[in-house]
């Protein structure tokens, strides 16, 4: 399952934070735009770094469905940053 929403809150230690929502599945529409040039440039890289086609676009695709599920938590001097994407 590809990710669909990413959501950001950003916490400040003065003053008010936010979040952010993002629709990731909005993204589709420009990569379905972008896939021949996407696919050129992944062919030629992996033609110079001598490796499998086939396994580079099923890797990429393998770690696009792992991505729901993901959090990311980073402090720093009280300011605090939250991604998580479902």
């Amino acid at each position: 399952m590809t990710p669909n929403i990413a959501i950001v809150r950003i916490q400040r230690p003065y003053g008010r934070g936010f979040r952010l929502w993002l629709p990731l599945f909005l993204l589709w529409i420009p990569a379905i735009l972008f896939s021949p040039v996407i696919f050129l440039v992944l062919f030629g890289l992996c033609v110079a770094g001598n490796v499998s086609l086939w396994r580079t676009i099923a890797a990429s695709w393998a770690i696009l469905c792992g991505l729901p599920g993901t959090d990311v938590h980073l402090r720093s001097e009280g300011n605090q940053v939250l991604v998580r994407i479902l």
